[in-house]
């Protein structure tokens, strides 16, 4: 009798254990959800969307205007730290030839992101993913500063001034707008406000 009331025990308390460890293992299989198979397709999509925005970006040219750049030896050279940071705002303008402009001639800064003409001095935006470029912008925001010349994106803003070619891009699809604002949203944030355009009322001043 003694013999089968210790099997008894011994059964009861391994059948006790094997409950317990069970309920452990579907706990831990509860707490763990692998990605669905439509979040590892967004990852991806999310991947090729900026690696297409970065191809659009560069064969469009926007470092050519928004991308500070440094004369070497075969001239400007773009500063790869600074890039798509626009204007530098502690830069100095150098002197304006107010002759040059009253021959209708225009006028650039030695890195391209300053432009003197008849609207005044225009200088090129900060458009990596820092709060001074568009870091806080929506994607309504940047595809109406693309395709309708609104600065910021704003509904009420003023016209961007030359040299932005956004005429150019008023027909690009949804789908390469969507792409090129994910690739700036992915570039590193440089702190860099740009300073406000100079009317040119006040060229002869400078």
């Amino acid at each position: 009798m003694k013999s089968i009331l210790k099997s008894f025990l011994i059964f009861s308390a391994y059948f006790l254990f094997s409950c317990f460890m069970s309920c452990k293992e579907a706990e831990a299989k509860k707490d763990y959800q692998p990605a669905s198979e439509s979040t590892k397709k967004d990852t991806i999509n999310k991947k090729d969307l900026v690696k297409r925005g970065e191809y659009l970006v560069n064969a469009i040219g926007c470092q050519d205007c928004h991308s500070p750049k440094r004369m070497g030896e075969r001239g400007p050279e773009y500063i790869k730290e600074l890039a798509f940071s626009g204007y530098q705002a502690t830069n100095d303008l150098p002197p304006i030839s107010q002759d040059a402009l009253e021959k209708g001639w225009m006028l650039m800064n030695p890195d391209l992101t300053a432009a003197v003409g008849p609207w005044g001095v225009s200088f090129a935006a900060n458009l990596t993913s820092d709060d001074t470029g568009i870091g806080t912008w929506s994607f309504e925001q940047f595809k109406r500063s693309l395709t309708e010349g609104k600065l910021k994106g704003q509904p009420n803003g003023r016209m961007l001034l030359p040299p932005m070619p956004w005429e150019n891009f008023k027909n690009l699809k949804e789908e390469d707008l969507r792409a090129m604002y994910e690739y700036f949203l992915s570039t590193e944030p440089v702190n860099n406000p740009v300073p406000m355009p100079i009317p040119p009322q006040k060229l002869t001043s400078l």
